[in-house]
């Protein structure tokens, strides 16, 4: 302790003012010092650090390339972050790129989609219709056809970032009742015109998908002609709507499914280059930036960029399998099987995993891992059930190469029609085969063969058993992702009295 300081201190204490300072004889000094020393404040003495500021001593760092660790680690996150949004840019990219299509044409299947439909959990009993645009052209009129005797049509308008903005067919918007739905762009403040239902998108690129479900006693080719009586145009075309183009690609291939590689950050730039920022998207956006990817710039990432963003791809789609092949009891449909719905919603019941004060990022990059075009809404009665099989009977992950057996009742809870689809683990898309069959549902009944409580058993695996030709789904050697679908399902299954049984390893 410097004197100078002592004396500083002392000459505040009101014990030493009182004898006053020039007074204090040393013997007094040497007498109070011990006692004064207790209640002294520290002083730095040589050789001690201060608390915190620095790692414990002997501390190295874990990496040695902090660039690529920094760009590793915002591209995994920035893969999370988007996942939905780069699920449904897949579909616009590949629709221009491999079918030759514009905004504002329509894709009408003639017929039920194939393995060249290389989508994400898509079905394959009633066929499908989709469409995308660009608001930053301006409003765009979508007209629905009239729900009825003809067919009808279900499904979901998304934005950029897939979540859904309206709801169609006769629980939709347009009640089934034939309507022109008006999606506007984020700003729109000019007047509706009349006859138009307004929907405002938070984006400006927006994509459709529906179903044109064939009515009682129609065929798939009524559904396909229903499907024509759509119309897409911009709102400035209205006076005069352009000659409408559909564009059926039932015997391309239309591969639909996000990449797992760098060129993932290539539709990534795509999406952030023209969509709005909303406030709790700017930090990820400001972590954009080191990749090379940035509003109103070229697609820009240097060697370690394109390195640490191929990495994060693959490792990230590593990370959702196996979130899903560790998937809690929890999320099992009922409790003493094996089966997990597709549609995971958030607690809101809604599959923007947004809360008041958090982004639930891990829970919604696996719904949308798996699945596209959610509804808006998840209601407690769903119109479609879907029924993912995760394990065997006895709880063992389902394995390629193997034949499972899975024995459908004779009275399924469906008002419509139930149906089992088996897709790639993998890639979450049908299965390429020989037979290239994917499904196998109760429209199939009279060229199966039955058993004699009157259900069926589907047998899925490499190779179907001997006289079952007609009761087999083929694997081609892929990892199985089956999921039966209750169209329609009833009181029974929304009420868990009914219970499907679990898929039985059979070799």
């Amino acid at each position: 302790m410097r004197s100078n300081d002592l004396t500083g201190w002392l000459v505040n204490r009101r014990d030493v003012l009182k004898q006053g300072v020039a007074t204090v004889s040393l013997a007094t000094l040497a007498a109070t010092l011990p006692a004064l020393a207790a209640t002294a404040p520290a002083f730095a003495q040589d050789g001690q650090e201060p608390l915190g500021g620095q790692p414990a001593k002997g501390s190295t760092p874990s990496i040695k390339d902090f660039d690529y660790q920094i760009k590793y680690q915002r591209a995994f996150e920035a893969m999370l972050w988007s996942m939905q949004a780069l699920a449904i840019y897949s579909f616009r990219r590949a629709a221009i790129s491999d079918l030759g299509m514009k905004d504002n044409d329509i894709i009408t299947y003639s017929a039920v989609a194939t393995p060249k439909l290389e989508a994400i959990t898509a079905n394959s009993t009633t066929p499908y219709i989709s469409a995308f645009t660009d608001l930053q052209k301006g409003p765009v009129v979508l007209e629905m056809p009239v729900a009825g005797a003809d067919g009808s049509l279900y499904g979901q308008v998304v934005d950029a970032w897939q979540l859904t903005i309206a709801d169609a067919g006769p629980s939709g918007l347009d009640q089934g009742k034939g309507a022109k739905l008006l999606f506007t762009p984020p700003g729109y403040a000019d007047p509706i015109p009349d006859g138009y239902i307004q929907v405002a998108s938070p984006s400006f690129r927006i994509a459709l998908a529906f179903r044109s479900v064939p009515a009682p006693g129609k065929s798939t080719a009524d559904a396909y002609a229903y499907a024509k009586r759509l119309r897409m145009y911009y709102l400035s075309e209205a006076g005069n709507p352009p000659s409408q183009k559909f564009v059926d690609p039932i015997d391309q291939r239309y591969p639909t499914l996000p990449f797992y590689d760098e060129r993932a950050f290539e539709d990534l730039h795509a999406i952030v280059s023209v969509e709005p920022v909303k406030e709790q998207d700017k930090v990820m956006m400001g972590m954009l930036k080191s990749l090379g990817i940035e509003r109103g710039k070229p697609f820009a990432p240097d060697e370690t960029a394109k390195r640490a963003m191929n990495q994060a791809a693959i490792d990230v789609w590593f990370y959702l399998q196996e979130w899903f092949d560790n998937t809690p009891d929890t999320m099992r449909y009922w409790p003493d099987r094996h089966y997990v719905s597709l549609l995971q919603a958030d607690d809101n019941k809604t599959f923007s995993f947004v809360y008041d004060d958090y982004i639930d990022l891990i829970p919604r990059a696996a719904e949308y891992f798996w699945c596209t075009y959610m509804p808006k809404v998840l209601s407690d009665t769903p119109a479609t059930q879907y029924m993912m099989a995760m394990a065997d009977s006895q709880g063992k992950l389902l394995e390629a190469g193997k034949l499972y057996r899975l024995d459908i009742p004779a009275k399924m809870p469906v008002k419509q029609f139930w149906a089992l689809t088996v897709y790639d683990r993998a890639t979450m898309s049908f299965i390429y085969s020989d037979l290239n069959r994917t499904t196998l549902s109760s429209y199939d009944l009279e060229k199966m063969k039955k058993n004699a409580d009157g259900g069926v058993s589907i047998y899925v695996g490499p190779k179907a058993p001997d006289g079952l030709e007609a009761n087999w789904i083929p694997t081609s050697g892929k990892r199985p992702l089956p999921a039966v679908r209750f169209y329609g399902p009833t009181d029974e299954f929304n009420n868990k009295s009914f219970k499907l049984p679990d898929f039985e390893l059979v070799s």
